[in-house]
């Protein structure tokens, strides 16, 4: 019944189900970066990018959406298409709004929480991105600590990404994986890379030098039935990594404007990556596109090894 009632809300391409089925490496991609983190055609371009990044490096991608209701986990350039051209009239959906939405018969545009939610319902495992969300400066006045915590604590999909972004309070992001214990692992690193730099001050719990043993330990995890997933921090290409103290002064200008202007919720990240791309003349937004076709690649070589016996 369960699979019955499920097979309304979720839709898998052939092309991952085939591979997943094969037992071939798939790599799930997000697509609020596409609504909501570039311009059109800006981000339809990336995605596209990030899609033949996985085939070179020798896996199957598997963007994710929200299309008219369904989950979708292999997305059409059609459909990347739509969701670029349609940018911001598309929900950032996240947990809450999925129920909502899938009922609705509505599109929303996947976060990471709903994307590993997706992913892990499609069975994928590993799952490339720019930043996760994380405790926001300030939250001990707030509360406002994102979703994706909470999600990589429960749901097992190994996450990629640059760190959480620079907007945050990495330490307070640190404490709450810990206390909710998620691996934080950094990719050739022991520093807890910061997005747009690879600096933050703060260590991960483990170094990993290889594709084969990250996927090592998230094999053990599983086999073990640990529940919640596995976080793999990699950072930035050193040639567009951002200046620490140059990117922070324009994250402490962004956030004085969010302040100022009252927003709140869901609209804070968006407002901030905006703002700082105005304020650094572009610079951010390119340092972005790079660390998520980095990422991916990584993404793509961790998948191949957790296939491997």
């Amino acid at each position: 019944m369960h699979e019955e009632m499920l097979s309304k809300y979720l839709q898998v391409s052939q092309e991952v189900q085939e591979a997943l089925d094969a037992g071939k490496p798939v790599v799930a991609l997000e697509s609020t970066i596409i609504s909501h983190g570039m311009p059109y055609p800006r981000n339809v371009e990336t995605a596209l990018n990030v899609e033949r990044i996985i085939r070179e490096h020798g896996a199957v991608p598997a963007t994710i959406a929200i299309i008219r209701g369904k989950m979708t986990v292999g997305c059409t350039a059609e459909q990347i298409e739509y969701l670029g051209k349609r940018g911001l009239d598309v929900p950032k959906a996240s947990r809450r709004d999925l129920p909502v939405l899938l009922a609705r018969g509505e599109d929303g545009a996947t976060t990471v929480t709903t994307t590993m939610i997706a992913a892990a319902l499609a069975g994928v495992k590993v799952f490339a991105t720019g930043g996760i969300g994380g405790v926001h400066r300030g939250a001990e006045t707030t509360m406002d600590i994102s979703a994706d915590l909470e999600e990589l604590a429960q749901t097992p999909v190994l996450v990629v990404c640059a760190g959480c972004k620079s907007i945050l309070d990495i330490g307070l992001t640190l404490e709450y994986l810990e206390t909710k214990g998620v691996p934080v692992l950094g990719y050739r690193t022991k520093e807890m890379p910061a997005f747009y730099t690879t600096h933050s001050g703060f260590q991960v719990d483990y170094r990993m030098d290889s594709p084969e043993d990250v996927a090592a330990a998230f094999r053990a995890k599983l086999a073990c039935g640990l529940k919640g997933g596995m976080l793999l921090t990699n950072p930035i290409p050193p040639e567009y990594a951002m200046d620490l103290d140059y990117i922070n002064a324009n994250i402490e200008q962004a956030l004085k404007e969010c302040k100022e202007k009252g927003i709140k919720g869901k609209a804070i990240t968006p407002f901030l990556l905006d703002r700082i791309q105005r304020l650094t003349g572009g610079a951010s937004l390119e340092a972005n596109i790079q660390l998520v076709y980095n990422n991916v690649a990584v993404g793509a070589e961790v998948a191949k090894a957790l296939c491997k016996n």
